[in-house]
């Protein structure tokens, strides 16, 4: 009973030493945190709070051989904790012992290979040996975690940028050794279209991103993550394109007519979180006008609009009652900006075909920034990361319409039209 009640009472007061020593350092008064550090050691020797912060006093005051002593001991008390391991690279790199920091480096991104200030450690050490590099690949797979950079301040925000200039220093010289070994590869097959192999190398360098599906609703696998469309595999297209001039008569009588239908294109209820649409919500700077609208045919529209709503009549539409086709005009305000977004599903694509384009008008998907050009269509898959923009100093209006993912068997398209209509039948 003695030990036990003297074990409790050793317990309780190394406790309340941490509390003191911590409440010290809180208070900025590290030689008093110290001395009750020492304290702790002297009832539980290995305890390994107090070996840490006893180590980092030493280092502070440039003490490296007690530091380093203090570290290791902390890592045998607490294997698991990467800061002790970080702190000893600290030691090793102020006696110059490049190999033992590394290895310190390498425990401590064993334990947590996300570890931020590791990676900078790391990045560092490699510049320093001059595997600049290994250097930008340590850099890159920090620059992932790094907070945005409004977030930081001072030295971390120097350090984000330093990091970024090195990775992309690296890109350029990357992007010359991969010139020099295959421009004569690539003039062999001069007039072939080499698009996709362009991304891939892009990707390859770091210069462009991965990106796949993103569907909010429903993602169909094993179908191709295709930013843009050839259009060869759409030969209605050319009709379509054929047509742009009678659309767009009919577009400018809606517009003429006061704008009535026109309405903003995001339209979220109070409560629900907004996100990239916080902007846009609620705003005519993104409007549209609606032919068909969550597979309802617009009436009193389509009778403004009779010929267009004949034409689209005949292109695959999707069909899914309650959620498409879908069929607008859609209309972005002066200096306006689409934040990046994905869609629904991949079983649809969206036709645009542009209407009213003044110059200074992009969208990008994926990788690929494009143009709108006044009756030139193209077809893309919303699931991927897209966003536009206009630049001008005029309205820009598009036409667009949902159609099939024409990699969809005809069984495939009944069946998850099924799928997505019992999905909202059930949670209605």
């Amino acid at each position: 009973m003695f030990d036990e009640a003297q074990q409790g009472a050793e317990i309780a007061r190394v406790s309340g030493l941490v509390q003191t020593a911590m409440q010290l350092l809180r208070e900025r008064r590290p030689e008093d945190a110290a001395r009750v550090w020492k304290e702790v050691l002297s009832t539980s020797p290995e305890h390994p709070q107090a070996l840490f912060y006893l180590g980092q006093h030493a280092l502070f005051q440039k003490d490296m051989a007690s530091a380093g002593q203090l570290f290791q001991r902390a890592a045998q008390s607490d294997p698991d904790n990467p800061a002790i391991p970080l702190n000893l690279s600290f030691v090793f790199r102020a006696q110059g012992d490049t190999r033992s920091e590394n290895a310190a480096l390498t425990r401590c991104l064993t334990i947590d290979p996300y570890f931020f200030p590791a990676l900078l450690a790391r990045g560092r050490l490699q510049e320093r040996m001059g595997d600049l590099r290994r250097a930008a690949k340590t850099y890159k797979d920090l620059l992932t975690i790094a907070p945005p950079d409004d977030q930081l301040i001072g030295e971390m925000l120097q350090a984000m940028r330093h990091a970024r200039d090195i990775v992309d220093r690296n890109a350029a010289s990357l992007d010359a050794f991969l010139r020099a070994r295959l421009d004569g590869i690539k003039a062999r097959h001069a007039g072939e279209d080499l698009g996709r192999f362009a991304e891939c190398e892009g990707i390859a360098t770091g210069r462009r991103q991965i990106y796949t599906h993103k569907a909010s609703l429903l993602h169909y696998p094993a179908l191709p993550a295709i930013g843009f469309y050839k259009n060869s595999e759409f030969p209605w297209l050319k009709d379509l394109e054929a047509a742009t001039g009678v659309i767009r008569q009919e577009l400018l009588g809606a517009l003429q007519s006061g704008g009535d239908g026109f309405n903003p294109y995001i339209n979220h209820p109070d409560g629900a979180p907004l996100n990239q649409w916080a902007e846009l919500n609620r705003s005519m700077n993104w409007n549209a006008f609606f032919l068909w609208k969550d597979g309802e045919r617009v009436e009193k529209h389509c009778e403004l609009c009779p010929r267009t709503a004949a034409l689209v009549d005949t292109i695959p539409m999707i069909d899914i009652p309650t959620l498409g086709p879908t069929v607008l005009f859609s209309a972005l305000e002066p200096h306006a900006h689409i934040p990046a977004h994905t869609g629904s599903t991949n079983v649809r694509l969206i036709v645009h075909l542009p209407l009213i384009v003044p110059s200074g008008c992009r969208f990008r998907v994926g990788n690929e920034v494009r143009e709108w050009r006044e009756g030139e269509a193209w077809v893309f898959d919303d699931t991927i990361d897209h966003e536009a923009w206009n630049d001008s100093d005029q309205k820009r209006v598009i036409a667009m319409i949902d159609i099939w993912n024409p990699y969809l068997a005809p069984a495939e398209r009944e069946l998850a039209s099924g799928l997505l209509n019992s999905v909202q039948e059930y949670y209605a």
